[in-house]
């Protein structure tokens, strides 16, 4: 996991009745920073929902915000006042925690940050997952076991919180069950109040283009304005797959809700005929197939151009390449009153010290 600020990203469906359906997932990422740089918050907090922002907490606004139109459904001002109140109080805990593990460290004064990831999906075959992960200086430092209601620490300095956590014990009962059923509920909820935008299908617009140099021709394939998140993007010699010869870039968010995404392939000019672009998403009935027609410049079907990639996910730091430790399914345990994400509340707010 990079020890970086950077932007970070997600995706995942919601299973209505029992049937299979579409999956969906709620990530929340917190943040907190020792001495930050100009015009950085020291702590924010961030929820997503299938990868998108939909409520922010920072500690200059110091105030619950949503982050999406759909959330306009949440008519209930206790909600937003709770989550605030709660959020103040993360912001506190983790001021201390970073003082406890600097002098844990022997680290001198500066900037530290101490980051927690956590959140629960819905499967296509309806089963659900669910995680929650700490890091320290944007390295892992502990994370829980759901199933065993243990932690796993990944330094000496984080089995001091492992002791901690376990020997008290009640914190890992907690999450268990907050991720097993209350995250699911709400994450149940939230796809209700945006089903209409999470549950939309928009075409991507694809455009091939080609610059030969040094006697190679470089084919480049993107697609804009797509959503869902999901695609599937890939270059074919003959119909064939060219998959260790592919060259591809991240799934990034438009600043409308959308993504865009670029596959790129080094190949012989006299070979150009022989590639094509495979396109596959859910809102194409079969996937496209798209030539680089460099005479008539043509712009092939779900053509045209998005020019609208400023990206948007309001970030945290570290958390670009921290992978997410997914737990397994398993059964729930006692609901822990005061804990954000309670029965009418959006995440979960239990942040104990370290």
């Amino acid at each position: 996991m990079g020890g970086a600020l950077g932007l970070v990203l997600g995706l995942l469906l919601w299973v209505l009745g029992g049937a299979a359906s579409e999956p969906h997932s709620v990530r929340y990422f917190h943040t907190a920073v020792s001495e930050p740089s100009p015009g950085v918050p020291q702590f924010v907090s961030v929820g997503y929902l299938d990868g998108e922002a939909f409520v922010y907490y920072d500690s200059e606004t110091r105030r619950k915000e949503p982050r999406a139109d759909w959330t306009s459904a949440i008519d209930d001002q206790q909600y937003w006042e709770r989550n605030t109140r709660i959020s103040q109080n993360n912001e506190q805990i983790y001021r201390v925690n970073l003082e406890t593990l600097r002098e844990r460290y022997n680290q001198s004064r500066g900037s530290h940050t101490w980051q927690r990831m956590y959140g629960c999906d819905l499967l296509e075959d309806g089963s659900i997952r669910g995680f929650d992960q700490y890091g320290y200086e944007g390295r892992d430092f502990i994370a829980l076991d759901k199933d065993t209601r243990t932690f796993t620490a990944a330094d000496a300095g984080a089995q001091i919180t492992k002791r901690k956590w376990e020997e008290e014990g009640t914190f890992a009962e907690t999450m268990k069950y907050y991720l097993e059923n209350t995250c699911i509920e709400w994450l149940r909820k939230y796809v209700s109040y945006g089903k209409d935008v999470l549950e939309r299908r928009e075409r991507p617009e694809v455009r091939v283009s080609g610059m030969e140099a040094d006697k190679t021709l470089t084919l480049s394939c993107r697609a804009h304005g797509f959503y869902p998140r999901p695609i599937s993007i890939s270059w074919l010699k003959d119909g064939v797959v060219q998959e260790q010869e592919t060259q591809r870039g991240s799934t990034v968010p438009n600043s409308d809700g959308t993504y865009h995404i670029w596959a790129t392939i080094d190949v012989l000019p006299g070979d150009r005929d022989k590639y094509q672009c495979r396109v596959e998403h859910a809102s194409l009935p079969q996937p496209g197939l798209f030539s680089w027609e460099p005479q008539s410049n043509l712009i092939p079907i779900v053509a045209g151009v998005s020019v609208a990639v400023a990206a948007v996910i309001a970030a945290l730091a570290g958390f670009a390449v921290w992978k997410s430790k997914q737990g397994k399914k398993g059964k729930g345990y006692n609901k822990a009153p005061g804990s954000e994400g309670g029965s009418n509340s959006s995440n979960a707010g239990s942040n104990p010290s370290v």
